[in-house]
């Protein structure tokens, strides 16, 4: 029987781990569900656990002075929500809302960093997978902000005016 309803473990953000690493992070996970419109965290709040989304989606927005919530990124089924509890300050960058209804995979943080701790292979590959995450994250804020920001028209691609 599979512990994990909706899919079998290590699908999406996982999927790039040795199947016994993806049995050992899945066997930490707890499934949820939330209600379309709950706040999952917020800017700056402690980062204490993260998500493998199953179905729905989750807005990933920044404060932005007299702009109020931006949306910088948007995940889907299979995206991992959340990198902060991995880097002290273990702070959130960034805050989450549920678009719609979603179904996730949550995992407490701290007994995370202990499994890796304890197998560095194991944390090896989670940290180099958070770090894509982390990646993929700052490329997409940028271009977001760009798009809300950033010059117009042949001022862009550096053509003069």
């Amino acid at each position: 029987m599979n512990p994990h309803p909706g899919g079998p473990p290590g699908e999406g953000a996982l999927a790039a781990l040795t199947a016994e690493h993806r049995g050992r992070v899945m066997a930490l996970a707890r499934d949820v569900a939330l209600p379309g419109g709950t706040r999952i965290f917020e800017e700056g709040e402690k980062a204490d656990r993260f998500w493998i989304i199953r179905a729905g989606t989750v807005a990933l927005d920044i404060q932005m002075p007299g702009r109020g919530r931006v949306v910088v990124e948007t995940i889907g089924a299979g995206g991992l929500l959340g990198w902060s509890w991995l880097c002290p300050p273990r702070q959130w960058h960034l805050g989450a809302e549920a678009r719609d209804p979603v179904r996730a995979w949550e995992f407490d943080a701290a007994a995370v960093r202990d499994l890796c701790a304890a197998d560095a292979a194991l944390g090896l590959s989670l940290v180099t997978l958070v770090a894509e995450t982390i990646g993929d994250r700052l490329r997409a804020t940028r271009t977001r902000l760009l798009d809300l920001y950033g010059p117009s028209g042949p001022q862009r691609s550096g053509a003069a005016p």
